[in-house]
């Protein structure tokens, strides 16, 4: 049975590559999975997805939704 998992993905990438200036961001995901592990593991994917420059991900589940 799956749930649905608030998770939040701090992310930390630079804007240009030859510069040390980066950009945080926190975005949320509401992950539909079996577990915590998997709704974090499938967070970070999509964070990567969504953010192909990053170069740290902090992924932490915060709450069940569903």
């Amino acid at each position: 049975m799956n749930h649905t998992y608030e998770v939040l993905v701090d992310i930390k990438e630079y804007l240009e590559p030859t510069t040390d200036n980066c950009r945080r961001e926190t975005t949320r995901y509401e992950i539909d999975a079996q577990s915590k592990q998997t709704a974090d593991n499938l967070a970070r994917l999509q964070a990567r997805t969504d953010h192909p420059q990053g170069i740290e991900y902090d992924v932490r589940v915060t709450r069940l939704l569903k």
